[in-house]
């Protein structure tokens, strides 16, 4: 049986599937919001801080769909979610495909803390984690 945290991320994700990006009732109102990696690595806090950082690059891309490739808990805490998102740039027409993955930290039915990796060997290696064709396999999380 899925447990509530992974539950919660499932349906978060079923709603950013269908492009609803605009509801945060999942967000706890001081939640740390990261980008790991990618074209503007970041750290923001707190619901201004993460719409701040999400105000740019929905208006850059057109066609913008993500697919969950794995839905994973690794405890009690934190549940890992490995997607597909796919793109084209507005102004440049380019074709974008990122196998990315964002890691969740919940507590009391609330995300505190989102991870986003535009690099999913950067989240294996940042776990402690080993990658066997884009999904995981054992090992054992540290972080």
């Amino acid at each position: 049986m899925a447990s509530a945290n992974l539950e919660l991320v499932r349906s978060i994700y079923a709603k950013w599937e269908r492009g609803e990006y605009g509801s945060v009732d999942w967000a706890d109102p001081e939640i740390e919001y990261v980008f790991a990696d990618g074209p503007e690595p970041g750290s923001w806090t707190g619901l201004a801080g993460m719409a701040k950082a999400n105000r740019y690059w929905p208006r850059a891309w057109e066609d913008i769909r993500l697919e969950v490739d794995e839905c994973r808990q690794l405890d009690d805490e934190r549940v890992l979610v490995l997607m597909l998102m796919r793109g084209r740039g507005k102004a440049s027409g380019l074709h974008l495909q990122m196998h990315g993955a964002c890691l969740f930290r919940l507590r009391d039915g609330k995300v505190t803390r989102l991870v986003v990796y535009w690099d999913r060997d950067r989240l294996f290696a940042d776990l402690g984690l080993s990658s066997e064709r884009g999904s995981l396999s054992t090992g054992s999380p540290q972080s």
